[in-house]
């Protein structure tokens, strides 16, 4: 054998017997920190705050950051709150991020960390997701003298869509500079998935979460009497629910079928008395993609058809999306991807499943626009322990196993991705 194969292999299996020893330190570390990651999560778990509304929350963490000895800014994106760990060698600017926001659902599950604040509930795994982002720091921190750069930490509010027309979550953070200052090399982040058994963590390149435009139809005809002479009106009703069925046949008719796409009506309002010709019909709804072209597509033919229906009954139309709730693909960098497998593949073993594409989104698909992103999912369901619901229903809840996985497996996605960086 070549004398500078032999020295490559020997110094390649050396690197690899430092990352295996700095995983179970890291392990010992993450297991050591179990009963503050549960009382952390059950924390906010009790006293969770809507988008824009994340007061406590935000102050808890930074606190936290601070204690450890992190430059902590907050009031980025409003209760936004960064955080720098400054590794003792020179090296890249990789970024975890966690969601601190709850959901406006009544939390119906009978449990010693209920939610104190009626109407609120982290239906969504947030709550784990700052806990998980806290452990990381605590973990870190306490071996950055050996970290190769700088991990900076983003907790952001307002993932699940700022109220009204407010600004808010990854895209106001962004718009206050949270890519710069120092300029993000790499970006990880997670969520809970209450499909994937605990212990578990998936990853996969290319799209994993759709993108979202929540979409507003007003229909306008024109007001009679329903009894006696509905013919000198245009009735809106009768109107939208032709809307509403032509738009369907986009998704079955007009987009390839082997192209996910969902468009969804999910709220309609109409109508002051039953025997009077509706003026005004206004509706709510969703449009879903897992490609920018379908999206475009997609916008396209709902004008096209809303011109056309209305159109024929001499009806008017206006048509809006909110820009505040408008989310892109969130897609996983394949060459991140690509370079971080292998981590998860050595702490994970067999616990590294496939992981699901599903049709929900996620602003952390902001931040992939600005650099290389992967976004994994963490396994929290244990039919066992009875923890089984979905996301975003009232008896949502997780086994709080996931918390240590989750620190333990970023710490070191997070440790190599700083040394092994081009």
């Amino acid at each position: 054998m070549r004398r500078s194969t032999l020295c490559g292999l020997m110094l390649a299996t050396s690197a690899g017997l430092g990352a295996q020893d700095r995983d179970a330190r890291i392990a010992k570390a993450a297991e050591a920190l179990r009963p503050r990651l549960v009382e952390t999560r059950r924390d906010f778990h009790r006293h969770p705050e809507l988008s824009n509304q994340e007061e406590r929350t935000s102050r808890i963490v930074a606190e936290r950051l601070r204690a450890l000895g992190l430059e902590v800014k907050t009031g980025v994106g409003k209760f936004g709150v960064v955080a720098l760990l400054k590794g003792g060698k020179p090296g890249p600017v990789v970024a975890y991020r966690a969601d601190m926001d709850a959901l406006p659902i009544t939390e119906v599950h009978e449990v010693p960390y209920k939610s104190q604040n009626v109407g609120v509930m982290h239906a969504c795994g947030h709550d784990a997701h700052t806990t998980v982002g806290l452990g990381i720091a605590e973990v870190l921190a306490g071996m950055k003298a050996e970290l190769h750069g700088t991990v900076k930490f983003i907790f952001q509010p307002a993932e699940e869509g700022a109220p009204g027309n407010e600004e808010g979550g990854a895209a106001l953070m962004i718009k206050e500079g949270v890519m710069e200052n120092p300029k993000i090399d790499a970006i990880f982040g997670l969520h809970t998935n209450a499909g994937l058994p605990v212990g578990t963590m998936s990853l996969k390149a290319g799209p994993m979460l759709a993108s979202v435009d929540t979409w507003v139809l007003t229909v306008r005809g024109k007001m009679a009497h329903g009894g006696a002479a509905p013919h000198q009106g245009i009735d809106a009703v009768l109107v939208s629910a032709e809307c509403i069925e032509a738009l369907q046949t986009i998704r079955s008719r007009r987009i390839d079928p082997l192209q996910p796409m969902v468009l969804s009506v999910g709220t309609i309002h109409g109508g002051i008395r039953d025997n009077i010709i509706a003026e005004e019909v206004r509706m709510e709804g969703t449009l879903r993609t897992l490609d920018p072209d379908v999206r475009a597509r997609a916008k396209g033919l709902m004008k096209e058809i809303l011109d056309g229906v209305t159109a024929a009954h001499g009806a008017r139309y206006e048509l809006s999306y909110r820009a505040n709730t408008a989310y892109p693909v969130t897609v996983n960098d394949a060459a991140l991807v690509t370079a971080t497998l292998p981590t998860l593949a050595r702490v994970l073993g067999p616990q590294l499943v496939p992981g699901p594409t599903v049709m929900g989104a996620e602003d952390f698909s902001f931040f992939q626009e600005r650099a290389p992103g992967a976004y994994l999912w963490l396994g929290v369901a244990n039919p066992a322990k009875g923890f089984t619901s979905g996301a975003h229903t009232a008896v949502f809840d997780l086994d709080e196993e996931a918390l240590v996985v989750g620190v333990r497996t970023m710490c070191s996605v997070l440790a190599d991705n700083l040394e092994h960086r081009p």
